[in-house]
C-alpha cells in the first residue's frame, strides 16, 4: 500500500522556536553588574590602601607650666642644695658606733655616731675627783677661818681689858690673814678644777657626732672600727667624714648663662625647669638672683633658680634644663594667658615662609591647619591658636602629604 508523501507533509505540525524569557535574563545581567562593581571597589580600596602614606602621630597636650610667655633663653644646670655638710668628728679617734643609714631623716643635734672614749673617760673622772678634793679643802679652810675669826674677836676684847699681851693679838690677826689667803688660793684652785672638768666634758662631747641641721643622710662614709679625723691624715687610711647631710628644703637650681645673653635674665623672672630624669614634667620656677661675678674662662654668669614648689622627685645633682620666660616678673598665669597653652613637638610644626602650619588627622586623611606659635623650650613649641589639646597630629611630616591625602599610622 502506497502513501502520498504530500498528504503526509500536510498533516505535520510546524513548531516555532521557544522565545527566551526576558525576566530571568534581567536578573542575570544585574548580578553580573554587581559583581563587577564590587570587584572594582575592592580593587580601588586595595589600590588606595597601598597608596596610603604611613606617618607617626603625636597628640597636642596642654602645658602644665601655666603660661607666662615664650622662652627667651634656654640653659642647662644642676639641682643643688644650699645647705649640705659632710659631718665629721672634731677630734681624731676610732669609730665605736654609727647610728645612721643612707636616706634617713635626721633632726638638728641628733646623735649620728660615737667615737671611742677609752682614754677620755678616765681623764674626765680624774678631773671630777680633783674638783671634789679642791672643794673639800676649801670647806676645811672655811671652817678654820671661821674659828680664827672668833679667836681674833676674843683676843681683841681681852686686849681691850688688858688681859692678854699685844703679841697674842698679833698672832690671832696673822692666823686670820693666813687663812683668808689660803681660802682665796683654794677658791682659785676650785675654779681651775671646774674648768678642767668642763674641758674633759667637752672632750667627751667631741666624741659624739651630731647632725648640724635638719636634713637627710645621703652618704654614710665611715664604719665602726675605722679612724676618723677632721683633717686628712694617716696616708689615706683615716676617714675625714662620718656622713653627708643635705637640707632638702634648700634645693634649688644653678645654671651658667653665657654672658652675652645675661641681659635677658632678671631677678624674680618666671622660668620652667625640666629634669633630665623626667622629660615630660615641666616644673614652675623663678630666678632667685644673678651671682654678681663672671667666670673669665667660660665667659658665663651663674644664676640661682628656685622651685615654686618642692617635690620629693627632685634630687640634688640631677641634671636640669631651664627655660627663661619672657613674661614680666611677678605675672600670674591669668595675667599672661587667657587659655591653657598647647604644646606639640617642634618636628610637627612646619614653617614655609611666613606660614606656619601642622598636619592634623581627620579620620583616615590629613588636613592642613594654620597655627600661631609662641616660644620653644625643651623640644616643645607652644601653639597659641589653630589647634586644641587632644588633637592628633602628624609627628614627623613626610613627602607626599597633601590636603585630604590618605594616611595610615605605623601602628596599623
Amino acid at each position: 500500500m502506497s502513501f502520498d508523501q504530500n498528504a503526509l507533509d500536510s498533516l505535520r505540525i510546524e513548531r516555532s522556536p521557544e522565545p527566551v524569557r526576558s525576566g530571568n535574563g534581567g536578573v542575570y545581567k544585574w548580578f553580573i553588574a554587581a559583581v563587577l562593581i564590587l570587584a572594582a571597589v575592592a580593587a580601588a580600596y586595595a589600590l588606595l590602601r597601598d597608596n596610603a602614606i604611613e606617618v607617626e602621630t603625636v597628640t597636642a597636650t596642654a602645658s602644665s607650666g601655666g603660661g607666662g610667655g615664650g622662652a627667651v633663653l634656654n640653659a642647662s644646670g644642676y639641682v643643688v642644695a644650699r645647705r649640705q655638710a659632710t659631718v665629721s668628728a672634731k677630734v681624731t679617734g676610732k669609730v665605736n658606733e654609727v647610728l645612721i643609714e643612707e636616706g634617713m631623716e635626721v633632726k638638728q643635734g641628733q646623735l649620728l655616731a660615737r667615737l671611742d672614749d677609752t682614754t677620755t673617760q678616765p681623764l674626765h673622772e680624774l678631773a671630777e675627783r680633783q674638783l671634789d678634793a679642791a672643794q673639800k679643802n676649801l670647806q676645811e679652810v672655811e671652817v678654820r677661818l671661821a674659828e680664827a675669826e672668833r679667836n681674833l674677836k676674843r683676843s681683841q676684847q681681852l686686849r681691850a681689858d688688858k688681859l692678854v699681851s699685844e703679841q697674842a693679838l698679833d698672832t690671832a690677826q696673822s692666823e686670820v690673814g693666813a687663812l683668808n689667803a689660803r681660802l682665796e688660793a683654794l677658791r682659785s684652785e676650785v675654779k681651775v678644777s671646774q674648768s678642767n672638768v668642763r674641758v674633759r666634758t667637752q672632750e667627751l662631747d667631741d666624741l659624739l657626732v651630731r647632725a648640724p641641721f635638719d636634713g637627710v643622710v645621703v652618704s654614710k662614709d665611715a664604719q665602726p672600727g675605722e679612724m676618723v679625723s677632721p683633717i686628712s691624715a694617716g696616708g689615706g687610711f683615716t676617714r675625714t667624714g662620718i656622713a653627708t647631710v643635705v637640707d632638702m628644703d634648700s634645693r634649688e637650681i644653678e645654671v651658667d648663662v653665657n654672658e652675652a645673653f645675661i641681659n635677658r635674665v632678671k631677678a624674680a623672672q618666671k622660668t620652667e625647669a625640666v629634669l633630665d630624669a623626667y622629660p615630660d614634667w615641666t616644673i614652675p620656677s623663678h630666678v632667685i638672683n644673678i651671682v654678681p661675678t663672671a667666670d673669665r674662662q667660660k665667659a658665663t654668669v651663674r644664676v640661682r633658680i628656685g622651685f615654686d614648689e618642692l617635690d620629693p622627685r627632685i634630687l640634688p645633682d640631677m641634671g636640669v634644663k631651664v627655660s627663661f620666660l619672657d613674661g614680666r616678673a611677678g605675672d600670674t598665669p591669668a595675667a599672661t594667658t587667657s587659655r591653657p597653652a598647647v604644646r606639640v613637638p617642634a618636628e610637627a610644626v612646619i614653617k614655609e615662609g611666613d606660614t606656619t602650619f601642622v598636619w592634623r588627622l581627620n579620620g583616615k586623611s590629613v588636613e592642613r591647619v594654620a597655627v600661631r606659635t609662641g616660644g620653644e623650650r625643651s623640644g616643645q613649641i607652644e601653639v597659641l591658636s589653630g589647634i586644641n589639646a587632644g588633637d592628633v597630629l602628624v609627628g614627623k611630616p613626610v613627602d607626599g602629604l597633601a590636603e585630604g591625602a590618605p594616611i595610615k599610622t605605623k601602628a596599623e
